[in-house]
């Protein structure tokens, strides 16, 4: 495989609603389509962190300027023997994991091209549909998420419904929803805004019946999460502590958790996010995979990671109208009956509409060699 040219494009599409969690809001989704050319076939991934530092440091702009300032001039006109070894050499390559995504997803379907195999089956997938679980975000009112709940859950049939926690706005969201929707499949997500002084909330929260806490505490504070983990009965999920293979070994170490929510952006790409699916398999983790959210690309990766055996939980990525007003994949992604379908065409199986591209553009940038 000989990398020929690279082609990025940054745009912005507008979502439904601001999607607010406890670290901050949005109002438009920002992603960097990465267009790759090898060998004759084009392939694209999706480099997607959520602007304003929304879960961490890397940003939209921090990713772009890694990407076109140190990862595609260096990438352009290089070979590689397998999809393996262009893989290890992105894993090393001093950037951003959510910046070098954006490459290595293009590659992989590339590869799935080249074989001639569908994204989902080139990773593994033993199924072609994957459970998809509804998340919401806060509200200024309790009633507002109550019915966005159920106008969701009425036109997908979403398996389970997230719902977004902060301090102070927690233990009565959860009874609201459990008095309007009874015993449904019901998990929180904290997004790393509480400390082991409020361990107390959870043991309150135990009595909800919820199939998890993901991420209570912030990411790094792996012994005060193993410590919560003894003192509840809800398992503990992880999402931003499980950044790389090796917080991943720690976090299991430690016993900090029983439930892992891999996100391919996070890790850097769909080769770590296999070798952290491995590591959590051979530890009897339960699994399942979420999104930041992505646009189209990002959210095709993920539909067909869960499709792997193990992926045992409602995947977070939903109908693209859930999200956003428009989406660049033709066509664009679709949740029936609570399932997303994978397609059985060769590499992503969507089309990454062009026109779409232009509309939404914010900047653009190539290089060939």
């Amino acid at each position: 495989m000989r990398i020929d040219r690279i082609e990025l494009t940054h745009v912005r599409v507008p979502l439904v609603e601001p999607f607010r969690i406890s670290s901050g809001a949005v109002a438009e989704k920002d992603g960097i389509v990465c267009a790759v050319h090898a060998d004759g076939l084009t392939g694209y991934g999706e480099s997607s962190p959520m602007a304003g530092s929304f879960y961490g440091p890397d940003t939209p702009e921090s990713c772009w300027a890694q990407l076109t300032g140190e990862i595609a001039p260096a990438a352009a006109g290089r070979s590689f023997d397998t999809l393996d070894a262009a893989c290890e050499w992105l894993d090393t390559f001093p950037a951003s994991n959510f910046a070098k995504v954006g490459i290595e997803g293009a590659l992989w379907d590339i590869e799935a091209q080249r074989r001639g195999l569908p994204l989902h089956r080139l990773l593994g997938g033993t199924r072609n549909t994957a459970e998809s679980g509804l998340a919401v975000g806060l509200y200024d009112d309790v009633a507002d998420m109550i019915r966005a709940v159920e106008r969701y859950l009425a036109a997908d049939g979403y398996k389970r419904v997230k719902i977004k926690i902060e301090q102070g706005r927690d233990v009565e969201l959860i009874r609201a929803a459990r008095k309007a929707f009874g015993n449904i499949p019901l998990m929180v997500d904290a997004n790393g805004a509480y400390t082991i002084e409020h361990a107390s909330v959870f043991q309150e929260l135990d009595q909800f019946g919820l199939m998890m806490y993901e991420q209570p505490f912030a990411g790094h504070m792996l012994e005060d999460l193993a410590k919560l983990q003894t003192m509840v009965h809800t398992p503990v999920c992880l999402d931003e502590s499980l950044e790389g293979v090796a917080e991943v070994k720690r976090a299991i170490e430690l016993n900090a958790l029983r439930i892992a929510n891999i996100k391919i952006q996070r890790v850097g790409g769909l080769r770590n996010a296999l070798r952290v699916y491995e590591m959590c398999r051979e530890a009897g983790l339960d699994i399942w995979v979420g999104t930041m959210p992505e646009l189209g690309i990002g959210c095709v990766q993920g539909a067909a990671l869960a499709t792997l055996e193990g992926c045992n939980y409602p995947t977070d990525v939903e109908s693209s109208l859930r999200w956003f007003t428009d989406d660049i994949v033709d066509p664009m992604i679709t949740v029936t009956g609570g399932l997303l379908h994978a397609p059985e065409t060769p590499g992503l199986g969507y089309r990454v509409d062009a026109a779409k591209l232009a509309r939404y553009r914010v900047a653009q940038w190539e290089i060939a060699k």
